[in-house]
């Protein structure tokens, strides 16, 4: 044996060695990474590799250069050109925009919404009399030959007459687009009569209702051509008029009113031409596209203007395409007046008309196209709201009051009435909600606009209003009346869905249980609710989302049977994720009622059972937390009984998860030392029995982590918890099966996407676990040191990866650690206890024979460590072997007799090696290293210890300074 180590007394210095200086290629302040050893797979699966979430830098998203550039670039890519070329009017509109325009939602905010829902499959025709190519162009030399050549140009529509049959609804939007595109060239190539003709037939098209269900969309598709022609017209006139892009006129058109007055001839002449279009219906739509240029006549017209051309829309005979008339009529003049009264003219018309959507011939056109009268008066809906929206906005609550009488007088008024609510103020629908829900039922039984989409959208309004509505009880009674009364499933879970919000928020739970009892019989009845998963999943996130007291709502009777009703798998498994996190986020307070506690067990369960070895781990990482925060928040107070008893339930639910073991591991030891507390650590015959109960729950439990390092802690945990309450034969089981798992941790871990050596870890766990071990009696079966001993052999046997790390120096650190707690467990007295735990110290009294033992186990280790250091330098690796040579010679001077030839030579000779390379170490270092021998020196004073120190030291400073 190289080593002769013998242990001695450790002596308080006033001079202390400088700090050891540790190098690493990590920067302190760089974002760490969480890093989980836990495997994807089920119980039975052997460790896989390691997971890791990396965190990535969002300046890696871009290649170099300007987000914003990059963001432009794809915006542009995502928008389709005539979506652009509106947009783009719509930005150029602002520049005159009315309070009136500002105040309401944009239209372009509906557009896509118009887009998307109303849709076909049917075939579609185009009936033009344009033919695309340029304009032919004659010499013409007086204006009355121009004005001749370019009325003879509107007249020549019937010849070049052709229609497109047969299309369907892509190849119709394409042809519109191309329309707009031929409209926007014809322009820029001066052709304007060219322009005219496209925005004349494609105003046309407008008559077109053969396919009624896609009308509001062919109703968006060609008014955004015609915007687009007014906003060329218009801004034409502004150049001829001289304005600035201020919209301001210039100063020189403000000294010369040639300019002007060349604008205002323009603009004359262009609705000169307008109005020389036979047909009605185009002559309407253009004018009212180029109704901003009015402007350049005289401010006053466009009230007269507005009020003109709503009476135009009295000759249109079919109530859609009148209606949508009235919309755009209703549109443009928002962005040249404030004045509303052109608005309520519109209104009034409508309700003059509004019988004609009910007659018979309609009504046989309806069947004819295969439409039901429901779906017929949907397609209503978006023209109707702007109306009503734009009549809504800044109006005295008495003027929309007569509004509201004036539909209720009507007969079939569900259409109107879900137009008010919808577009009136929510505050204002509150306080007449019973007025409304009262004219609901008497229109029940009429053949119209559903009641339950009605009800609906009324309920959405109550949610979002800031005021009660009055008679609030009798109002929800007669609106809940009618809602069960709804027979058809569909239209029952699309009527309760916002009155479930609504009573969630506003009502008390018995309130919500009806809304309950409702959902059990309308949707429980012959296995309807597979048919209405997404509505019925959208109530349950309402009640669950808004209710106020939702450990309440899990103790009522008829909830768990409505969960019940999700049996699809993957939506059952979204409805529990919502009221689990609804759970983590709202509550609070511990529970402890056994109802509740049951429920969430359901939910918890439902969730666990969903985790699987295709489950990814964000997944299973938040199924995890979720079932920890609903087991940490069950507390029977002082019952630990209780307690643990519902602990081993959850421990045999919840079977899939490492993260809900290991919370129930900590739960369960966090039991245990309350239980220590509440006994002040004298333990009684029954809390000692009960400690002991959760010392063997979480020895039984660990060994079902799938992750090794998880294990490791948890058993050094309950070691802990165990010895801290006198289980010392639990505490040597921990300790012990936490030292076999050593040579299972694995080699290496995946960190920020780098593979890295897992030797840090395994280096600070066993420093962690040698400082119990110090103070943890031998047990009697086993011998002395029996644990450390067991910790030496399975070091050994640790699968060092080479390639990621320096398995050298990791068993220099950690063997010097070891020779740390040797050196105290040398002592007479240990620097810490535990109350109530004899330790080796009083155990063995600094017997010889124990004192002996120590010594070999310390000689053994040192001999290791010399065996490293060699192989360090055969390495080349001497900077790293002078540092834990320096670090070996600091033990053997403070901690063993150097009286001893052997270890004083080895003492020598290892400060031999460490100056060889003084010039790669801290001089500070060894300067300290060298007045802290002269310090020891001096304590020993002139005894042979002393001279030892005094020869060394002498040694010492000749090697550093020489």
């Amino acid at each position: 044996m190289t080593t002769d180590w013998h242990c001695i007394e450790k002596t308080a210095l006033n001079v202390k060695a400088p700090p050891r200086i540790d190098c690493t290629d990590v920067h302190p302040l760089k974002q760490a990474t969480v890093t989980m050893l836990e495997s994807k797979g089920t119980r039975n699966r052997k460790p896989s590799s390691a997971s890791v979430i990396a965190i990535i830098d969002p300046c890696e998203a871009f290649d170099g250069s300007d987000p914003l550039s990059q963001f432009a670039r794809q915006a542009s890519l995502e928008v389709d050109p005539l979506s652009q070329i509106a947009a783009d009017y719509e930005l150029g509109a602002k520049e005159t925009d009315s309070p009136l325009e500002e105040a309401i939602e944009p239209w372009s905010s509906r557009r896509s919404a118009i887009l998307s829902k109303y849709t076909t499959a049917e075939r579609l025709s185009i009936v033009t009399s344009f033919v695309s190519g340029s304009e032919s162009i004659k010499s013409q030399t007086t204006m009355t030959e121009k004005i001749k050549h370019r009325l003879e140009q509107l007249d020549d529509f019937a010849d070049g007459s052709y229609h497109l049959q047969d299309v369907t609804q892509q190849e119709y939007v394409l042809r519109i687009e191309q329309f707009n595109q031929e409209l926007v060239q014809a322009w820029n190539n001066d052709h304007r009569v060219t322009a005219l003709k496209i925005a004349i037939q494609c105003s046309k098209l407008l008559a077109d209702t053969s396919v009624m269900q896609f009308y509001p969309s062919q109703f968006v598709l060609i008014t955004d051509i015609l915007d687009i022609f007014g906003k060329l017209v218009y801004d034409r006139l502004k150049i001829k008029a001289g304005h600035t892009n201020s919209g301001r006129m210039s100063s020189s058109a403000s000294a010369n009113n040639v300019t002007a007055e060349m604008a205002k001839e323009t603009c004359l002449n262009w609705f000169y031409k307008i109005a020389s279009i036979r047909e009605l219906l185009p002559r309407f739509y253009v004018e009212a596209a180029i109704l901003k240029c009015y402007s350049f006549l005289t401010s006053t017209e466009f009230n007269q203007a507005l009020l003109r051309l709503t009476r135009i829309i009295r000759g249109i005979g079919d109530p859609l395409v009148s209606i949508y008339a009235r919309c755009y009529l209703c549109r443009v003049g928002m962005t040249v007046t404030s004045d509303k009264e052109y608005i309520r003219e519109n209104l009034t018309d409508l309700f003059a008309v509004y019988y004609t959507m009910f007659n018979p011939r309609l009504k046989n056109e309806l069947t004819r196209q295969r439409l039901e009268m429901p779906t017929y008066l949907s397609l209503y809906i978006p023209a109707l709201d702007w109306i009503m929206q734009g009549m809504a906005v800044h109006t005295p609550d008495t003027v929309l009051d007569e509004i509201l009488t004036k539909c209720l007088a009507q007969k079939n008024n569900g259409l109107l009435l879900n137009s008010i609510v919808t577009s009136f103020s929510c505050n204002f629908i509150a306080l007449r909600a019973t007025k409304i829900v009262h004219a609901v039922q008497e229109n029940w039984d009429a053949d119209g606009f559903p009641q339950a989409q009605l009800l609906r959208n009324l309920g959405s309004s109550l949610v979002m209003a800031t005021i009660d509505p009055e008679e609030k009880q009798q109002l929800w009674a007669d609106a809940m009346k009618l809602i069960g009364s709804i027979q058809n499933p569909g239209h029952f879970i699309q009527a309760i869905e916002s009155w479930a919000e609504y009573t969630s928020l506003a009502y008390n739970l018995g309130h919500v249980a009806a809304i309950l009892d409702d959902l059990l019989t309308h949707m429980g009845q012959n296995r309807v609710f597979e048919h209405h998963y997404p509505e019925l999943q959208a109530v349950m996130d309402k009640i669950v989302h808004n209710t106020k007291d939702l450990e309440g709502l899990l103790t009522l009777d008829n909830f768990m049977p409505v969960l019940d009703l999700f049996q699809k798998e993957s939506v059952k498994l979204d409805v529990c994720r919502s009221i689990m996190l609804v759970y983590k986020d709202k509550i609070e307070t511990k529970t402890s009622d056994p109802v509740t506690t049951n429920a969430l067990m359901y939910i918890c369960k439902v969730l666990n059972d969903s985790v699987n070895a295709l489950t990814v781990e964000d997944e299973r990482r938040q199924i995890g937390g979720l079932i920890s925060h609903m087991i940490k928040q069950v507390n029977f107070g002082r019952d630990f009984e209780s307690q643990l008893a519902f602990y081993v339930d959850a421990r045999a639910t919840f079977l899939n998860l490492d993260t809900v073991y290991a919370t129930l591991i900590h739960c369960v030891n966090n039991l245990a030392m309350e239980t220590r507390r509440m006994v002040r650590g004298q333990h009684s015959r029954k809390t000692g029995a009960f400690v002991r109960a959760c010392a063997a729950y979480c020895f039984i439990t660990i060994p079902s982590i799938v992750a090794v390092a998880t294990r490791m802690n948890l058993y050094l945990v309950s070691g802990n918890i165990a010895l801290q309450n006198l289980c010392l034969g639990q505490a040597d089981s921990c300790f012990e099966a936490a030292i076999q798992l050593i040579p299972e941790l694995p080699a290496v871990i995946e960190v920020e996407g780098k593979v890295k050596s897992n030797e840090m870890y395994l280096s600070g766990y066993i420093s962690s676990l040698l400082s119990t071990l110090l103070i943890t009696p031998d047990s009697p079966n086993q011998g002395v040191l029996y644990l450390l001993r067991l910790l030496l052999e399975k070091i050994r046997k640790y699968p060092f990866d080479e390639t990621y790390s320096q398995c050298e120096a990791t068993l220099v650190e950690i063997y010097l650690n070891i020779l740390d707690m040797l050196s105290t467990a040398a002592q007479e007295s240990y620097p810490y206890h535990i109350p109530g735990i004899v330790s080796n110290d009083e155990l063995y009294g600094s017997d010889g024979k124990f004192i002996a033992e120590v010594d070999v186990l310390c000689s053994k280790v040192a001999d290791q460590i010399l065996i490293n250091l060699k192989a360090l330098a055969d390495k080349g690796q001497l900077r790293i072997q002078s540092n834990l040579a320096l670090e070996l010679f600091v033990r053997i001077v403070r901690s063993t007799d150097l009286t001893r030839d052997k270890q004083y030579t080895l003492a020598v000779n290892l400060w031999n090696l460490v100056t060889r390379n003084k010039a790669q170490l801290d001089g500070k270092l060894l300067a300290g290293t060298l007045a802290m021998v002269e310090q020891t020196r001096k304590l020993h004073g002139n005894t042979l210890m002393g001279k030892r120190f005094e020869e060394l030291a002498i040694r010492m400073r000749n090697k550093l300074y020489n």
